[in-house]
């Protein structure tokens, strides 16, 4: 079989030549960042999502790599991301990672500090966690960090979660409308200063202290957990309070390549004034001493040479 060739001009010769330049161009770079890497994250609205998409958006900008974010539950949902292969790179609060840790399991960073915050609604005549004895309590949405800290905030108010609250577990703006309705008595989340989905001026709220709570919570659960302060009138009018602070870390499978861990650290390090939520009042860690600080969770090597590189 044969086929008829006719004349090739020099404007069709070009326009093979640069598309041919343009596919060779994508495919160099494609290489040079190497495949995307996917960051289970969290729920629209909440400080992980927020977070997740500065990070994103950031990496973009450098160049080296591609970081694609994916809605979840939260901090146990995304554990389970990375040990089932399905995402590289997670975001958890440090006690939920420090409970469920494995040899996969490796830290990029400590990023930004959580705050664990309990509202309810103002005039409620509900002033301690001990007042929530009988009460419909949203406590973190199914899959969340939230949901185990609630537990463990409830203990060590003397509360027991499964015989002295009616708990309902709900996404961080399902809890917002349940607690605007009346439906629930109280919310628990974690979460940045301020979380959106309890900014609603028509809904004031008054945030429980939880001074009284954290030297339990260290005694019975380790030294995740510390004493932060949340300013007044963060929402609405409302006093300053004591409240229980845990850190976020940015994780990753041990078998992310290195440079790829390495091409991470240098985005917190270089675009720091990017990655900050617009709910991060006082909790940024994005520096080279306090992002190291991920406990008994190892850097992984990656991100470890590239601090040691250039901080020593």
């Amino acid at each position: 079989m044969s086929f008829a060739r006719g004349p090739v001009d020099r404007r069709t010769m070009l326009r093979g030549a640069t598309g041919l330049g343009a596919l060779l161009l994508l495919t160099a770079c494609e290489t040079e960042r190497g495949a995307p890497v996917r960051l289970a994250a969290g729920e629209p609205g909440g400080f992980f999502w927020e977070f997740a998409g500065l990070l994103a958006a950031a990496a973009d900008r450098s160049g080296a790599l591609e970081i694609r974010p994916r809605q979840s539950g939260g901090s146990a949902e995304n554990l389970d991301a990375l040990a089932n292969g399905s995402a590289e790179l997670a975001i958890s609060l440090s006690d939920t990672a420090i409970e469920r840790a494995g040899p996969q399991l490796t830290a990029l960073g400590c990023v930004y500090e959580n705050y664990f915050q309990v509202a309810v609604r103002t005039g409620s005549g509900i002033a301690t966690v001990a007042d929530l004895r009988g009460r419909s309590v949203s406590v973190g949405a199914p899959g969340s960090g939230a949901a185990g800290l609630s537990e463990r905030v409830l203990a060590a108010a003397g509360l027991d979660t499964g015989r002295d609250i009616r708990p309902v577990q709900q996404t961080m703006a399902d809890a917002g409308a349940a607690l605007a309705a009346g439906e629930v008595d109280a919310v628990m989340w974690a979460g940045g200063l301020p979380t959106p989905a309890f900014t609603d001026p028509r809904v004031p709220i008054v945030l429980l202290d939880l001074g009284d709570v954290v030297a339990g919570l260290r005694q019975r659960f380790g030294p995740a957990y510390e004493p932060v302060r949340i300013p007044a009138d963060i929402y609405g009018r409302h006093p300053a309070v004591t409240t229980v602070g845990v850190a976020n870390l940015l994780l990753a499978r041990r078998d992310v390549p290195d440079a790829t861990a390495a091409a991470i650290a240098d985005v917190l390090l270089d675009q720091a004034a990017h990655l900050v939520p617009a709910q991060a009042i006082g909790s940024q860690f994005l520096d080279a001493q306090s992002l190291i600080l991920t406990g008994p969770i190892p850097l992984h090597p990656g991100a470890a040479g590239e601090y040691r590189r250039r901080h020593g």
